[in-house]
């Protein structure tokens, strides 16, 4: 039996376990690694404090994740196949790694940020 993610050693192996994958991945990596340029020791950090603000209720998160996505989205195609993908590795990933409630609200959360942010390129795109 897995443990639930309880802490931010957890978060931590969460994110940097996701992104490994993220890194390598056939539809999403070129993201990261090409058009975004990813500076990783300057990423990391700010997703550990991103999910342990949503699943830890820690209060140390700031930053805009919306528009930053947005902005990528005008340089890259950014539809559901990507954020699918996405969400995919996600989840593979709690599910790899954790079972709990934590971790099922992880990956809901993580499936409800894509749609959204999916929602906001798509009607920016249009308007």
């Amino acid at each position: 039996m897995k443990n639930d993610i309880t802490n931010k050693d957890d978060i931590k192996l969460l994110v940097d376990t996701f992104y490994d994958k993220v890194k390598t991945n056939s539809v999403i990596g070129h993201i990261f690694n090409d058009i975004a340029k990813v500076d990783w020791e300057h990423h990391l950090p700010k997703m550990y404090s991103f999910w342990e603000s949503l699943l830890l209720g820690e209060k140390g998160f700031t930053g805009n994740p919306m528009q930053k996505h947005i902005e990528l989205s005008k340089l890259t195609a950014m539809t559901e196949t990507q954020f699918s993908e996405w969400v995919l590795i996600f989840t593979q990933t709690t599910d790899e790694l954790f079972e709990g409630i934590k971790a099922d609200g992880a990956k809901t959360r993580a499936a409800n940020i894509a749609r959204l942010m999916l929602y906001k390129i798509q009607t920016l795109s249009i308007n």
